[in-house]
């Protein structure tokens, strides 16, 4: 599993799904989608713990060696934490004194040699709710304050953190409930207040986020050793990976207020007063004054460089298009069959980065299963060999259990002979649905890492 991310699916549940056998769609589609699949594959596995952790010198960021430690203690969060959680664990033996890992619901199954080392002796992990937080989630946060609780100035608390440690890792003040909480991130989500700006009230009623956790460990040494799914990347971003729990927010409780001024009219009112009473009081350091660190390990690019390097290796012409993609899924879709429709055979073009959906409709699905069929509805019928695959690196895309798809210039013209209309479920955001029905949706599974979304293009 640690050298395989897709290992443990079983040999008669390819990751991919194929046209039958004997069909005219077949034998096109299956050479795209293979080398597609490999080229993805190395991506994910060039972001996996083991990897980051080798490839990275993150103890010259300590002030003194590991083994002058008198105790060390990992708390680790987000959809990357058990496969870092498991490194560590593979690295220190019996120095590590505690560990723990929040991940979402249905990362312990199939995990192979990450579950057995990550569950090893002093190691636990929990799972959680994701993307909404849950009773579990407060559970997991306590579980996290207290592993770090009662260090020492000689103890090292090492902190993996991965997207979605805000949800995983959810423990609020007095007086404001789990219910209040995820009822104000709606309400602000609805009245359009985009994910920073809801970030900024999130992590001002986070126990956790905004720093806290290195709070709990002072006077400790900590390190966060960081796998980005945010755009950006330098120091001023690594606060947003999984809610900031180790380092100072670089916004105030008085941007938290201004936020719901703005948009939070029919938030509950417990997190109003909340906020207001954080408003104009001195802003906490997060933790010991020179004793918190933070090295970023790895991002898109990472998997980027480690995919065009692959296709290479298949006989492609690599190029990295960018490493910041953002805009409406369905047009992003459009826009990059457009290309590839110009692109000379033999070229692989890679883009990294994370869409968005504009919902229309009453359909399932999620940013890159819609950005795929956009493309297929573009490409359709063309007469070139190509493909477009588009696929999260979580091995998660929206609230189904699907990674992505690969759409070719067959996808919709096969779709239509079933009697199927591509643009009717691309109208309703119901991707998912028609990808099932199909040939072309991605299932790998939990791939224990977290940069964004990659896609691939092939000619």
């Amino acid at each position: 599993m640690r050298d395989d991310p897709f290992a443990a699916l079983p040999l008669n549940a390819p990751p991919l799904s194929l046209p039958p056998e004997g069909s005219a769609m077949r034998a096109s589609f299956a050479g795209r989608a293979r080398d597609s699949l490999q080229i993805f594959q190395a991506g994910i596995v060039a972001v996996q713990a083991d990897a980051l952790l080798d490839q990275t010198d993150w103890q010259a960021e300590l002030p003194r060696p590991l083994a002058e430690y008198d105790k060390i203690v990992a708390a680790g969060m987000g959809k990357a934490s058990m496969a870092m959680l498991a490194a560590l664990r593979r690295r220190l033996g019996r120095r590590m004194h505690a560990g723990r890992a929040v991940v979402p619901y249905g990362y312990k199954h199939r995990a192979g040699a990450i579950a057995s080392d990550a569950l090893s002796g002093p190691c636990r992990v929990i799972e959680a709710g994701h993307p909404l937080p849950d009773k579990r989630s407060e559970q997991a946060a306590r579980a996290l304050l207290d592993v770090v609780s009662g260090l020492g100035p000689n103890d090292l608390a090492i902190v993996p953190a991965s997207g979605g440690g805000s949800s995983l890792c959810a423990l609020f003040p007095r007086g404001i409930s789990m219910e209040d909480a995820r009822e104000a991130f709606r309400r602000l989500l609805v009245a359009g207040a985009d994910i920073h700006a809801i970030n900024k009230v999130r992590r001002r009623i986070s126990q956790t986020g905004g720093g806290g956790l290195a709070r709990a460990a002072a006077p400790a040494d900590v390190l966060t050793l960081c796998l980005s799914d945010v755009p950006g990347d330098d120091a001023e971003h690594m606060y947003v990976i999984g809610g900031g729990p180790t380092l100072s927010d670089p916004y105030t409780a008085q941007d938290a207020l201004d936020v719901l001024k703005r948009y939070g009219d029919q938030v509950p009112a417990s997190v109003w007063r909340y906020v207001e009473g954080l408003a104009g009081r001195p802003e906490q350091p997060a933790g010991a004054p020179g004793r918190v660190r933070a090295v970023l390990l790895g991002n898109v690019r990472t998997a980027l460089e480690a995919a065009a390097k692959k296709a290479r290796t298949l006989g492609y012409r690599a190029r990295i298009v960018t490493d910041a993609l953002s805009g409406e899924a369905r047009e992003v879709g459009a826009a990059m069959a457009r290309r590839l429709l110009n692109e000379e055979p033999g070229s692989c073009l890679l883009w990294g980065g994370e869409t968005s959906v504009t919902v229309r409709g009453d359909g399932l699905g999620g940013r890159n299963q819609e950005l795929a069929l956009a493309a297929a509805l573009r490409m359709a019928g063309a007469a070139q060999d190509i493909s477009l695959m588009s696929a999260g690196t979580d091995g998660r895309d929206g609230p189904v259990d699907a990674a992505g798809a690969i759409a070719t210039p067959d996808t919709a013209v096969e779709a239509r002979r079933q009697g199927l209309d591509p643009s009717a479920f691309l109208a309703r955001n119901d991707a998912y649905e028609f990808w099932k029905r199909t040939p072309g949706l991605l299932q790998t599974g939990p791939t224990h890492t977290n940069v964004m979304d990659m896609q691939i293009a092939l000619s």
